[in-house]
């Protein structure tokens, strides 16, 4: 365990290893198993390497999801540490640098940019220095995780250019992106590993044990993105991650969101227009 930042928990599954926080990858999501099922492209590229480590963020308590079947009776309280007991069993078996566990209530970060947030992912960010950063997509449905994504643009605005990650991934949950153009996606092949995904997204018990197979979706959609991302060849990626590469927004205020995810949406709707145009000529 270490805890050099003013936040909730730091949880460091191997100190020998990494005696202080680090992560040239880092996924930052809104609720504990977002990492594995959005930001595995990170955990595989870095999982038993020496130069590379990966370290995650979760932002919300994650007290607000459902409960069912043995866990229906859980206070709020017990769900939490449940949830986050997970989400530390996770940090072990990935054999991520470190976890932190900032617990905010989701209702809490509903404003539109929730300041204390903010100053935590600055404090994390600036920390680490990684290399890459994972989190939520701007065309999300879920709006806890739009708005950790605006959480995360604030912070990386404050932070010093030098101290900038370098890449910064939008990634696919509440929302695929297989609607986006190809030569617009970022296509990240997670293929190999799927023991390790398997692993992990199976410890999640509080979330998947009630019938709400988040475990299956996950792998299904990777296993679908790689098949029909070429309608031409054969399949040369079994699993693959989509995302949006929003690394041109990095030290941009978050408002440049709008203007990059229309831009998106529009680019979308031009090439749907455009083959069905085609096709009626």
């Amino acid at each position: 365990m270490s805890q050099e930042l003013p936040i909730p928990e730091i949880f460091v599954p191997d100190s020998g290893k990494y005696p202080a926080m680090r992560a040239t990858h880092l996924g930052i999501g809104a609720h504990q198993d977002d990492l594995e099922f959005m930001a595995f492209h990170g955990i595989k590229e870095c999982h038993g390497r020496e130069d590379w480590c990966f370290g995650g963020v979760i932002c919300t308590n994650g007290v607000g999801s459902s409960r069912v079947g043995t866990y229906a009776a859980l206070s709020e309280q017990d769900l939490q540490a449940c949830r986050e007991m997970e989400q530390r069993k996770a940090a072990q078996l990935g054999g991520y640098s470190f976890v932190a566990q900032l617990r905010y209530p989701s209702a809490e970060i509903s404003s539109p940019i929730h300041s204390p947030l903010v100053d935590d992912l600055v404090g994390i960010i600036s920390k680490c220095q990684p290399q890459i950063i994972y989190t939520h997509n701007p065309a999300d449905k879920h709006p806890t995780h739009v708005r950790v994504l605006v959480a995360v643009m604030a912070a990386l605005h404050q932070i010093p250019a030098e101290s900038r990650p370098k890449k910064l991934y939008g990634c696919e949950m509440w929302r695929g992106l297989d609607w986006m153009p190809d030569d617009r996606k970022a296509v990240h092949d997670v293929s190999g590993q799927t023991e390790l995904a398997n692993g992990l997204n199976g410890l999640f018990a509080s979330q998947i044990s009630g019938g709400k197979r988040y475990d299956l979706a996950v792998m299904g959609r990777r296993r679908a993105n790689a098949t029909f991302f070429n309608a031409h060849s054969t399949d040369q990626m079994k699993e693959a991650i989509y995302a949006m590469d929003l690394s041109s927004l990095i030290g941009s205020p978050p408002s440049e969101l709008v203007r990059f995810t229309a831009d998106q949406i529009d680019h979308f709707r031009d090439d749907v227009l455009s083959l069905l145009s085609q096709s009626l000529t």
